[in-house]
């Protein structure tokens, strides 16, 4: 059997860092605006789609 991942967690943005834990990097933003706006670079350096999770949380996901 032949199992691959096809997407993966690759960072995640957010104004309240307590709420984001685990293996992926978090950036921490001071506003919405901000958030958007790391989203809209890291989307293009890591060639990642951001997609918000809550109001202020945006996880970076890799599509393979």
């Amino acid at each position: 059997m032949n199992i691959q991942v096809t997407k993966s967690i690759v960072a995640v943005i957010t104004t309240q860092p307590e709420r984001a834990t685990g293996g992926a990097p978090v950036f921490v933003a001071k506003s919405r605006d901000e958030m958007a706006h790391m989203a809209s670079l890291l989307e293009n350096v890591l060639d990642a789609m951001a997609h918000e999770l809550a109001d202020d949380v945006l996880v970076l996901v890799k599509h393979r």
